[in-house]
Protein backbone atom coordinates (compact mmCIF):
# COMPACT_ATOMS: atom_id res chain seq x y z
CA UNK A 1 0.00 0.00 0.00
CA UNK A 2 1.40 3.60 -0.68
CA UNK A 3 2.61 5.31 1.88
CA UNK A 4 0.03 8.55 2.96
CA UNK A 5 2.38 11.68 4.25
CA UNK A 6 1.13 14.69 5.80
CA UNK A 7 2.99 18.21 5.10
CA UNK A 8 3.36 20.87 7.53
CA UNK A 9 4.13 24.16 5.67
CA UNK A 10 5.76 27.45 7.59
CA UNK A 11 5.94 30.34 5.29
CA UNK A 12 7.21 34.09 6.63
CA UNK A 13 5.46 36.66 4.69
CA UNK A 14 7.06 39.43 3.73
CA UNK A 15 10.37 39.03 4.52
CA UNK A 16 11.27 42.87 2.81
CA UNK A 17 9.86 44.32 6.37
CA UNK A 18 11.42 42.42 8.40
CA UNK A 19 15.22 43.63 10.28
CA UNK A 20 17.05 43.30 12.83
CA UNK A 21 17.25 46.84 15.10
CA UNK A 22 20.41 48.45 15.32
CA UNK A 23 21.79 46.47 12.37
CA UNK A 24 24.74 48.43 10.27
CA UNK A 25 22.98 47.57 7.66
CA UNK A 26 18.90 46.23 6.61
CA UNK A 27 18.90 42.31 7.31
CA UNK A 28 16.54 40.45 4.95
CA UNK A 29 15.21 36.75 5.72
CA UNK A 30 14.77 34.44 2.81
CA UNK A 31 11.51 32.91 2.97
CA UNK A 32 11.52 29.29 3.23
CA UNK A 33 9.08 26.04 3.30
CA UNK A 34 9.37 23.56 5.47
CA UNK A 35 7.81 19.87 4.47
CA UNK A 36 7.28 16.68 6.71
CA UNK A 37 6.28 13.71 6.01
CA UNK A 38 5.62 10.36 7.82
CA UNK A 39 4.34 7.19 6.76
CA UNK A 40 1.37 5.63 8.36
CA UNK A 41 2.50 2.12 8.22
CA UNK A 42 5.60 3.49 10.60
CA UNK A 43 3.32 5.22 12.39
CA UNK A 44 0.67 2.51 13.04
CA UNK A 45 4.32 0.22 13.90
CA UNK A 46 5.64 2.62 16.26
CA UNK A 47 2.64 2.76 18.23
CA UNK A 48 2.03 6.88 17.22
CA UNK A 49 -1.47 5.95 15.73
CA UNK A 50 -2.11 5.86 19.58
CA UNK A 51 -2.09 8.13 22.43
CA UNK A 52 1.74 7.44 23.68
CA UNK A 53 0.61 8.68 26.91
CA UNK A 54 -1.82 6.83 29.58
CA UNK A 55 -5.15 7.71 29.60
CA UNK A 56 -7.87 7.82 32.59
CA UNK A 57 -8.70 4.40 33.84
CA UNK A 58 -10.12 4.94 37.45
CA UNK A 59 -12.44 6.82 39.36
CA UNK A 60 -13.18 8.08 42.60
CA UNK A 61 -16.60 8.25 43.69
CA UNK A 62 -17.92 9.82 46.54
CA UNK A 63 -20.66 9.12 48.50
CA UNK A 64 -21.65 13.50 47.70
CA UNK A 65 -21.94 12.14 44.14
CA UNK A 66 -19.28 13.16 42.60
CA UNK A 67 -16.79 11.13 40.36
CA UNK A 68 -13.32 12.30 39.89
CA UNK A 69 -11.16 10.34 36.66
CA UNK A 70 -7.73 9.34 36.58
CA UNK A 71 -4.86 7.30 35.75
CA UNK A 72 -4.19 4.57 38.09
CA UNK A 73 -0.92 3.15 39.54
CA UNK A 74 0.23 0.08 42.12
CA UNK A 75 -2.63 -2.01 41.94
CA UNK A 76 -5.84 -2.86 40.25
CA UNK A 77 -9.30 -3.86 41.38
CA UNK A 78 -12.07 -2.15 43.16
CA UNK A 79 -11.65 -0.68 47.14
CA UNK A 80 -13.85 1.62 49.90
CA UNK A 81 -12.79 4.17 52.39
CA UNK A 82 -12.63 7.27 53.46
CA UNK A 83 -11.00 10.04 51.86
CA UNK A 84 -8.68 11.92 54.08
CA UNK A 85 -6.27 14.34 53.08
CA UNK A 86 -3.16 14.86 54.13
CA UNK A 87 -0.69 18.04 54.52
CA UNK A 88 3.16 16.70 54.73
CA UNK A 89 5.57 18.03 52.04
CA UNK A 90 7.44 15.00 52.44
CA UNK A 91 7.16 11.43 54.23
CA UNK A 92 5.21 9.77 52.08
CA UNK A 93 6.37 6.31 52.37
CA UNK A 94 5.88 6.71 56.45
CA UNK A 95 2.36 7.96 55.81
CA UNK A 96 1.69 4.66 54.07
CA UNK A 97 3.12 2.04 56.57
CA UNK A 98 1.48 4.39 59.30
CA UNK A 99 -1.11 1.56 60.75
CA UNK A 100 -3.78 4.61 61.75
CA UNK A 101 -4.71 4.63 58.17
CA UNK A 102 -6.29 1.49 57.99
CA UNK A 103 -9.58 2.13 56.11
CA UNK A 104 -8.55 4.99 54.34
CA UNK A 105 -7.39 6.41 51.28
CA UNK A 106 -4.80 9.47 52.27
CA UNK A 107 -4.69 12.48 49.69
CA UNK A 108 -1.67 14.29 49.79
CA UNK A 109 -2.17 18.06 49.25
CA UNK A 110 1.38 18.05 48.26
CA UNK A 111 1.21 17.98 44.11
CA UNK A 112 4.41 16.12 43.67
CA UNK A 113 4.71 13.14 44.92
CA UNK A 114 7.14 9.74 44.06
CA UNK A 115 10.10 11.65 43.19
CA UNK A 116 12.22 10.00 45.96
CA UNK A 117 11.29 6.22 45.42
CA UNK A 118 11.15 4.14 48.73
CA UNK A 119 13.50 2.64 51.00
CA UNK A 120 13.10 -0.18 53.99
CA UNK A 121 14.90 2.39 56.57
CA UNK A 122 11.57 4.59 56.69
CA UNK A 123 8.34 2.12 56.97
CA UNK A 124 6.55 2.72 59.83
CA UNK A 125 5.19 -1.03 60.08
CA UNK A 126 5.82 -4.05 58.24
CA UNK A 127 2.54 -3.30 55.81
CA UNK A 128 0.96 -0.84 54.29
CA UNK A 129 -2.60 -0.55 56.03
CA UNK A 130 -4.42 2.56 54.17
CA UNK A 131 -6.92 1.52 51.53
CA UNK A 132 -5.45 3.82 48.57
CA UNK A 133 -3.43 6.81 47.64
CA UNK A 134 -4.68 10.15 45.46
CA UNK A 135 -1.99 12.47 44.67
CA UNK A 136 -2.05 15.22 41.77
CA UNK A 137 1.41 14.31 40.04
CA UNK A 138 3.58 10.94 40.21
CA UNK A 139 6.89 11.73 39.87
CA UNK A 140 8.39 9.71 36.31
CA UNK A 141 11.77 9.52 37.79
CA UNK A 142 13.04 8.63 41.35
CA UNK A 143 15.99 10.49 42.46
CA UNK A 144 17.46 9.34 46.33
CA UNK A 145 21.02 7.36 47.48
CA UNK A 146 18.70 5.48 49.34
CA UNK A 147 16.16 4.93 47.16
CA UNK A 148 15.58 0.84 46.32
CA UNK A 149 11.92 0.98 44.28
CA UNK A 150 9.50 2.99 42.69
CA UNK A 151 6.75 4.37 44.70
CA UNK A 152 3.89 2.56 41.53
CA UNK A 153 5.98 -1.20 42.08
CA UNK A 154 5.77 -0.40 45.79
CA UNK A 155 2.27 -0.47 45.83
CA UNK A 156 1.85 -2.89 43.27
CA UNK A 157 3.67 -5.77 45.26
CA UNK A 158 1.72 -4.60 48.85
CA UNK A 159 -2.17 -4.45 46.83
CA UNK A 160 -2.25 -0.43 47.24
CA UNK A 161 -4.43 1.18 44.89
CA UNK A 162 -3.17 4.98 44.06
CA UNK A 163 -4.48 7.27 41.24
CA UNK A 164 -3.21 10.49 40.04
CA UNK A 165 -3.98 13.01 37.12
CA UNK A 166 -6.84 14.28 39.44
CA UNK A 167 -7.77 17.40 40.87
CA UNK A 168 -6.25 17.11 44.57
CA UNK A 169 -6.83 20.68 45.16
CA UNK A 170 -10.60 20.38 44.10
CA UNK A 171 -10.88 17.25 46.23
CA UNK A 172 -9.38 18.97 49.41
CA UNK A 173 -11.77 22.08 49.30
CA UNK A 174 -14.61 19.60 49.06
CA UNK A 175 -13.57 17.82 52.56
CA UNK A 176 -12.95 20.76 54.21
CA UNK A 177 -16.10 22.28 53.84
CA UNK A 178 -18.25 19.07 53.85
CA UNK A 179 -15.58 16.65 56.15
CA UNK A 180 -14.81 13.54 55.45
CA UNK A 181 -16.31 11.30 52.85
CA UNK A 182 -16.32 7.61 52.06
CA UNK A 183 -15.31 6.94 48.61
CA UNK A 184 -14.47 3.97 46.51
CA UNK A 185 -11.95 3.65 44.01
CA UNK A 186 -12.65 1.48 40.84
CA UNK A 187 -10.26 0.60 37.95
CA UNK A 188 -13.31 -1.67 36.81
CA UNK A 189 -15.04 -0.95 33.60
CA UNK A 190 -17.54 -3.12 34.74
CA UNK A 191 -18.65 -1.07 37.41
CA UNK A 192 -21.43 1.52 36.83
CA UNK A 193 -21.03 4.73 38.47
CA UNK A 194 -24.38 3.84 40.27
CA UNK A 195 -23.06 0.82 41.53
CA UNK A 196 -19.59 2.67 42.81
CA UNK A 197 -22.01 5.14 44.57
CA UNK A 198 -24.01 2.85 46.33
CA UNK A 199 -20.76 1.15 47.25
CA UNK A 200 -19.65 4.14 48.87
CA UNK A 201 -23.40 5.48 50.88
CA UNK A 202 -23.51 1.97 51.85
CA UNK A 203 -20.22 1.75 53.67
CA UNK A 204 -19.33 3.21 57.19
CA UNK A 205 -15.57 3.42 59.03
CA UNK A 206 -17.66 4.89 62.41
CA UNK A 207 -18.15 2.20 65.02
CA UNK A 208 -15.76 -0.11 63.06
CA UNK A 209 -12.61 -1.99 65.04
CA UNK A 210 -9.79 -1.22 62.98
CA UNK A 211 -7.10 -1.82 65.98
CA UNK A 212 -7.39 -5.53 66.14
CA UNK A 213 -6.78 -6.23 62.29
CA UNK A 214 -3.59 -3.81 62.99
CA UNK A 215 -2.15 -5.28 66.44
CA UNK A 216 0.45 -7.53 67.01
CA UNK A 217 -0.80 -11.03 67.32
CA UNK A 218 1.81 -12.35 70.01
CA UNK A 219 3.84 -10.28 72.71
CA UNK A 220 7.46 -9.40 71.51
CA UNK A 221 10.81 -7.49 73.15
CA UNK A 222 11.76 -4.29 70.85
CA UNK A 223 15.54 -3.88 70.64
CA UNK A 224 16.16 -1.07 67.67
CA UNK A 225 17.22 2.51 68.85
CA UNK A 226 17.24 5.48 66.33
CA UNK A 227 20.00 5.22 64.05
CA UNK A 228 23.25 6.94 65.21
CA UNK A 229 23.01 9.04 61.68
CA UNK A 230 19.73 9.98 62.60
CA UNK A 231 19.99 10.09 66.39
CA UNK A 232 18.99 13.38 68.36
CA UNK A 233 18.16 13.83 72.14
CA UNK A 234 19.29 10.19 73.54
CA UNK A 235 19.62 9.52 77.17
CA UNK A 236 23.67 9.58 77.47
CA UNK A 237 22.92 7.55 81.35
CA UNK A 238 22.54 3.91 81.43
CA UNK A 239 19.81 3.87 83.55
CA UNK A 240 16.82 1.41 82.20
CA UNK A 241 13.09 1.48 82.49
CA UNK A 242 11.07 -1.35 81.65
CA UNK A 243 7.91 -0.19 79.50
CA UNK A 244 4.83 -2.44 78.27
CA UNK A 245 3.50 -0.81 74.63
CA UNK A 246 0.16 -1.82 73.78
CA UNK A 247 0.13 -2.24 69.94
CA UNK A 248 -3.25 -0.42 68.83
CA UNK A 249 -1.58 0.43 65.32
CA UNK A 250 1.82 1.17 66.62
CA UNK A 251 4.68 3.25 64.74
CA UNK A 252 7.82 1.89 64.97
CA UNK A 253 9.54 5.02 65.59
CA UNK A 254 7.88 5.37 69.24
CA UNK A 255 9.40 2.34 69.59
CA UNK A 256 12.98 3.34 68.99
CA UNK A 257 12.47 6.99 70.59
CA UNK A 258 11.61 5.02 73.93
CA UNK A 259 14.34 2.58 73.16
CA UNK A 260 17.00 5.60 72.87
CA UNK A 261 15.93 7.01 75.98
CA UNK A 262 17.16 3.98 77.68
CA UNK A 263 13.58 1.96 77.82
CA UNK A 264 13.45 -1.82 77.76
CA UNK A 265 9.84 -2.17 75.83
CA UNK A 266 7.52 -5.13 75.45
CA UNK A 267 4.95 -4.78 72.90
CA UNK A 268 1.98 -6.25 73.50
CA UNK A 269 -1.52 -7.18 71.36
CA UNK A 270 -4.35 -4.42 71.64
CA UNK A 271 -6.38 -7.45 73.82
CA UNK A 272 -3.87 -8.59 76.00
CA UNK A 273 -5.30 -8.66 79.66
CA UNK A 274 -4.28 -5.63 82.01
CA UNK A 275 -3.58 -8.44 84.45
CA UNK A 276 -0.84 -10.43 82.86
CA UNK A 277 0.57 -6.91 81.91
CA UNK A 278 0.86 -5.67 85.77
CA UNK A 279 2.48 -9.05 86.14
CA UNK A 280 5.64 -8.05 83.98
CA UNK A 281 5.97 -5.39 86.83
CA UNK A 282 6.53 -2.49 84.33
CA UNK A 283 8.10 0.91 85.20
CA UNK A 284 5.32 2.54 82.37
CA UNK A 285 3.00 1.10 80.03
CA UNK A 286 2.70 2.66 76.76
CA UNK A 287 -0.88 3.51 75.17
CA UNK A 288 -0.21 4.03 71.27
CA UNK A 289 -1.45 5.49 67.91
CA UNK A 290 -3.94 3.38 65.86
CA UNK A 291 -6.70 3.75 63.42
CA UNK A 292 -10.75 4.62 63.70
CA UNK A 293 -13.47 4.88 66.13
CA UNK A 294 -12.16 4.98 70.09
CA UNK A 295 -15.86 4.15 71.19
CA UNK A 296 -15.44 1.09 68.93
CA UNK A 297 -12.95 -0.84 71.05
CA UNK A 298 -14.62 -0.56 74.69
CA UNK A 299 -12.52 -3.99 75.52
CA UNK A 300 -9.31 -1.50 74.93
CA UNK A 301 -10.90 1.66 77.36
CA UNK A 302 -11.33 -1.48 79.97
CA UNK A 303 -8.18 -2.30 79.91
CA UNK A 304 -7.15 1.03 80.49
CA UNK A 305 -9.37 1.35 83.14
CA UNK A 306 -7.62 -1.35 84.68
CA UNK A 307 -4.06 -0.25 84.91
CA UNK A 308 -4.39 3.69 85.87
CA UNK A 309 -2.97 4.28 88.91
CA UNK A 310 -0.67 1.13 89.45
CA UNK A 311 1.64 2.47 87.06
CA UNK A 312 2.65 5.42 85.04
CA UNK A 313 1.49 5.68 81.45
CA UNK A 314 1.50 7.80 78.57
CA UNK A 315 -1.22 7.61 75.58
CA UNK A 316 -0.42 8.86 72.12
CA UNK A 317 -3.30 9.67 69.50
CA UNK A 318 -5.43 6.65 69.99
CA UNK A 319 -3.93 6.09 73.18
CA UNK A 320 -4.85 9.37 73.79
CA UNK A 321 -8.46 8.86 73.21
CA UNK A 322 -8.65 6.14 75.50
CA UNK A 323 -7.60 7.51 78.30
CA UNK A 324 -10.10 10.41 77.78
CA UNK A 325 -13.46 7.66 78.00
CA UNK A 326 -11.15 5.67 80.94
CA UNK A 327 -10.94 8.79 82.68
CA UNK A 328 -15.06 9.37 82.00
CA UNK A 329 -14.27 11.55 79.06
CA UNK A 330 -16.00 11.09 75.91
CA UNK A 331 -14.59 11.48 72.11
CA UNK A 332 -16.18 12.58 69.21
CA UNK A 333 -15.51 12.50 65.32
CA UNK A 334 -14.13 15.77 63.88
CA UNK A 335 -15.49 16.98 60.56
CA UNK A 336 -12.13 16.15 58.86
CA UNK A 337 -9.27 15.62 61.16
CA UNK A 338 -5.72 16.84 60.91
CA UNK A 339 -3.45 14.86 59.00
CA UNK A 340 0.23 16.19 58.60
CA UNK A 341 3.38 17.21 59.34
CA UNK A 342 2.67 21.05 59.57
CA UNK A 343 0.06 21.39 62.63
CA UNK A 344 0.96 24.31 64.95
CA UNK A 345 0.05 23.51 69.06
CA UNK A 346 0.70 25.20 72.06
CA UNK A 347 2.20 23.54 74.93
CA UNK A 348 -0.23 25.55 77.80
CA UNK A 349 2.04 24.57 80.47
CA UNK A 350 4.99 26.53 79.36
CA UNK A 351 3.73 28.94 76.52
CA UNK A 352 5.67 27.03 73.91
CA UNK A 353 4.37 26.40 70.77
CA UNK A 354 5.41 23.09 68.65
CA UNK A 355 4.70 22.50 64.86
CA UNK A 356 3.59 18.84 65.42
CA UNK A 357 2.77 15.98 63.21
CA UNK A 358 -0.61 14.76 63.50
CA UNK A 359 -3.12 11.75 61.95
CA UNK A 360 -6.83 11.75 64.09
CA UNK A 361 -10.13 11.67 62.99
CA UNK A 362 -11.36 11.88 66.46
CA UNK A 363 -10.76 14.13 69.91
CA UNK A 364 -11.62 14.01 73.28
CA UNK A 365 -13.91 17.43 74.22
CA UNK A 366 -12.23 18.89 77.59
CA UNK A 367 -15.22 19.86 79.20
CA UNK A 368 -16.64 15.93 79.71
CA UNK A 369 -13.11 15.52 81.68
CA UNK A 370 -13.42 15.13 85.61
CA UNK A 371 -12.05 16.93 88.00
CA UNK A 372 -8.31 16.99 88.21
CA UNK A 373 -7.54 16.38 85.05
CA UNK A 374 -5.15 18.94 83.24
CA UNK A 375 -5.57 20.10 79.25
CA UNK A 376 -1.90 20.43 78.63
CA UNK A 377 -1.73 21.30 74.92
CA UNK A 378 -4.08 22.82 72.72
CA UNK A 379 -4.33 22.37 68.40
CA UNK A 380 -3.75 26.34 67.69
CA UNK A 381 -5.96 26.16 64.46
CA UNK A 382 -8.84 24.99 65.73
CA UNK A 383 -8.77 25.14 69.62
CA UNK A 384 -9.57 21.14 69.93
CA UNK A 385 -7.49 19.17 73.07
CA UNK A 386 -4.02 17.81 71.62
CA UNK A 387 -2.71 16.90 75.08
CA UNK A 388 -3.75 15.63 78.92
CA UNK A 389 -2.15 15.36 82.19
CA UNK A 390 -3.48 13.72 85.55
CA UNK A 391 -0.96 14.22 88.18
CA UNK A 392 -2.60 12.20 91.05
CA UNK A 393 -2.30 9.09 88.86
CA UNK A 394 0.67 9.52 86.70
CA UNK A 395 -1.05 10.30 83.62
CA UNK A 396 0.02 12.09 80.37
CA UNK A 397 -0.85 11.57 77.05
CA UNK A 398 -0.69 13.83 73.53
CA UNK A 399 -3.14 13.40 70.46
CA UNK A 400 -0.32 13.94 68.39
CA UNK A 401 2.67 12.36 67.14
CA UNK A 402 6.36 12.88 69.16
CA UNK A 403 8.41 10.92 67.44
CA UNK A 404 7.10 12.58 64.02
CA UNK A 405 8.27 10.24 61.31
CA UNK A 406 7.40 11.70 58.90
CA UNK A 407 7.41 15.32 60.51
CA UNK A 408 9.26 17.74 63.39
CA UNK A 409 10.81 16.69 66.36
CA UNK A 410 9.58 19.83 68.26
CA UNK A 411 8.08 17.39 70.62
CA UNK A 412 10.55 14.43 71.74
CA UNK A 413 10.50 15.98 75.11
CA UNK A 414 7.41 13.99 75.33
CA UNK A 415 9.27 11.18 75.60
CA UNK A 416 11.90 12.56 78.54
CA UNK A 417 9.11 13.65 80.62
CA UNK A 418 7.36 9.88 80.66
CA UNK A 419 10.90 9.06 81.64
CA UNK A 420 11.35 11.54 84.57
CA UNK A 421 7.67 10.65 85.48
CA UNK A 422 8.63 6.83 85.68
CA UNK A 423 12.05 7.66 87.78
CA UNK A 424 10.12 9.90 90.12
CA UNK A 425 7.87 7.18 90.80
CA UNK A 426 10.73 5.01 91.05
CA UNK A 427 11.94 6.58 93.96
CA UNK A 428 9.12 7.10 95.52
CA UNK A 429 8.25 3.41 96.18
Amino acid sequence: MAATATAICLTLNQPSTCRLQKAPSPTKFRVFTLRCSSSSQTATATGLADRPWKTSDARLVLEDGSIWRAKSFGASGTQVGEVVFNTSLTGYQEILTDPSYAGQFVLMTNPHIGNTGVNFDDEESTQCFLAGLVIRSLSISTSNWRCTETLGDYLADRNIMGIYDVDTRAITRRLRQDGSLIGVLSTEETKTEKELLEMSRSWDIVGIDLISGVSCKAPYEWVNKTDLEWSFNSRKDVETFRVVAYDFGIKHNILRRLASYGCKITVVPSTWPASEVLKMKPDGVLFSNGPGDPSAVPYAVETVKEILGKVPVFGICMGHQLLGQALGGTTFKMKFGHHGGNHPVRNLRTGDVEISAQNHNYAVDPQSLPKGVEVTHVNLNDGSCAGLAYPAKNIMSLQYHPEASPGPHDSDYAFREFIEMMRKVGQDV
